[in-house]
Parts: C-alpha cells; sequence; structure tokens
C-alpha cells in the first residue's frame, strides 16, 4: 500500500516543480519587465545631453517615447537562410551617401497567417565585427502611426545561426526620425513587409 502512496507524493512534487519552472522560466513579466525598463532607460538617454539626438530645446521639452503595447504575437522566431554568395549591398543613407553592407542572410517566418522574410545585414566594418545583425524594415504602419522612413532592429549575431528571434516590440525610429542633422540608412526593398506591423516604437511628435 506504501508504493501508491509514494508515487502520488512523487507526482505530487514533480506537478509542483513544473509550476516553479513554469512561472520562473516562461512567466510573461520575465520579458516584460526588461523591455519595459529598455524603455525606460532610453527616455533617460534621450534626455541627456550627451547621447540624445535632440538639440538643446527638444531635449528640454522632451518627455517620452511612444510604443505599442507589447504584444508577445509579434515576437516571432524565424528559421535562418545563410546566402552562399554574401553580396555587398551599398545601402543608401538620407544624405544620399551610401554605406556597405553584407546581405549575410534571410530571415523566414510567418504573421498574420501570411509567410514572411527579411534580409539580415551584417555591418562592413573595420576593426572589431559588428555583433549584431542589421534588419532596416519597411511595413504598412509607415508614415501613419510610425517613421514614413521605416524602422530598424538589431539581432544577436550568430555566424550559423539557424533560427533567429524577431522581436518586433523592439523596433526603433532612426536618430533622423527626431532630427534631420543625422544621417541614417533607408531600408532596402527587399525588406519591405507587406503587412502592418503594430508593434516597437511609434512616430515621435515634436511639442
Amino acid at each position: 500500500m506504501q508504493r501508491p502512496f509514494r508515487l502520488v507524493i512523487l507526482a505530487g512534487i514533480l506537478l509542483v516543480l513544473f509550476y516553479f519552472v513554469k512561472e520562473s522560466f516562461f512567466n510573461e513579466d520575465n520579458y516584460l519587465k526588461p523591455l519595459l525598463k529598455e524603455r525606460e532607460d532610453k527616455d533617460l538617454t534621450f534626455r541627456s545631453r550627451d547621447n540624445s539626438p535632440f538639440e538643446s530645446e527638444d531635449r528640454q521639452k522632451f518627455r517620452n517615447l511612444v510604443y505599442y503595447e507589447p504584444n508577445t504575437d509579434y515576437r516571432v522566431k524565424a528559421d535562418v537562410e545563410q546566402l552562399e554568395k554574401k553580396d555587398t549591398l551599398h545601402m543608401p543613407l538620407t544624405n544620399g551617401n551610401t554605406e556597405a553592407y553584407l546581405r549575410y542572410a534571410i530571415a523566414r517566418f510567418e504573421l498574420e497567417g501570411q509567410p514572411q522574410q527579411l534580409t539580415l545585414y551584417k555591418k562592413v566594418a573595420k576593426g572589431d565585427a559588428e555583433e549584431t545583425f542589421f534588419v532596416p524594415f519597411t511595413d504598412k504602419t509607415n508614415g501613419f502611426d510610425t517613421y514614413g522612413g521605416g524602422r530598424y532592429l538589431d539581432i544577436p549575431f550568430k555566424e550559423d545561426a539557424k533560427t533567429v528571434m524577431l522581436d518586433f516590440n523592439r523596433a526603433y525610429s532612426p536618430f533622423c526620425a527626431y532630427n534631420p542633422e543625422y544621417v541614417c540608412p533607408v531600408p532596402p526593398s527587399d525588406n519591405h513587409l507587406p503587412i502592418a506591423i503594430p508593434a516597437g516604437e511609434k512616430a515621435y511628435e515634436h511639442k
């Protein structure tokens, strides 16, 4: 009679461990809290004299950036197709010049029940290697809720990555969205998404 009782106890312990692990590792707060902290820190940076894209007058008026509510539906896992030939793209800049980037890989994913893809770029940098993929993109929110010139994602770089996490809640506007004196890369046509991405940073309105 003791064996079934022990099994019940063991099952109870395993159930408690399951809920503990679930709460510890899969609780949405573990995703939301760091995201919201990043947004708070960015606001502080934009108010600072050294790291803000704003001129003095606009910096003094600045209160905070505006975002869509976090939505984990727009945090998507994408399959990575490595490009055998990593061509150099001279990406246009807002001042008419260009900047060299490698077309490194293609990220394929699904949103709104439709297949989508984005090219992952790697800046051709002198000296230290870039530690991120650069993903400039446009979508149907541009010019309405978000900056008309498109937004960017930075993805941790892994040389032979099979998958990447595209977290559109972390999509951000370039500095030229706040100050036309800045020069920014223009998202290439192969990174135009034919859907709206209501996630991440919204357009900033100067007051």
